[in-house]
């Protein structure tokens, strides 16, 4: 049985969840949000929180039951923390001449290339973008769903992805980019 799958998921205040047809529905503060579950899992939701079984009588292999507990377990916990917290990205810009401005959801990078990037972010996510002297541009992205903003950040990262030579690119705040030395360092 998943160690994971086991622990039941405590429902904040402001937070409903309903299950109906083997679907999970979560609607709170920041938004709401929708989980197709396999049958093999058994969904029930009683005092204030949610508790997933295994249901021993599916056709289901039981090596696949037990990696959906966990899985159908960590995708619902996320969408409650979602739509009560909310998720939020921070990146920065590394590089001379690098810059990133917004108007609402379309984000415009120019990144050293001879051309500029648009990117038109899903209307669930927030974008901000601040550019401050002496300072790398910055993003922060927000949304009630984890999924989508890590395939955001995911995308936006592979406009210019942090190279070890010289450490320019696009990295979340505070990421270290372990530095390589050039060809001068091993010649002798």
């Amino acid at each position: 049985m998943s160690r994971i799958g086991k622990l039941p998921i405590n429902i904040p205040a402001g937070v409903t969840v309903t299950v109906q047809d083997n679907v999970v529905s979560v609607k709170g503060p920041k938004g709401e949000l929708s989980q197709a579950i396999n049958p093999s899992i058994i969904v029930t939701i009683a005092e204030g929180q949610i508790v997933f079984t295994i249901d021993e009588n599916s056709e289901v292999e039981q090596k696949q039951k037990q990696a959906y507990h966990g899985l159908y377990r960590a995708l619902v916990n996320n969408m409650v923390v979602g739509v009560s917290t909310g998720y939020k990205k921070e990146m920065e810009l590394v590089g001379v001449g690098y810059r990133v401005s917004n108007q609402g959801n379309l984000i415009e990078f120019n990144l050293g290339y001879t051309h500029a990037i648009f990117l038109q972010l899903p209307p669930e996510i927030k974008v901000e973008t601040k550019t401050e002297r002496n300072k790398n541009p910055y993003i922060c992205l927000e949304s009630c769903d984890k999924q989508l903003l890590g395939m955001v950040c995911a995308k936006i990262r592979s406009f210019r992805k942090p190279e070890p030579y010289k450490g320019k690119g696009i990295l979340f705040l505070g990421e270290q980019i372990r530095r390589k030395s050039g060809k001068s360092a091993g010649a002798k």
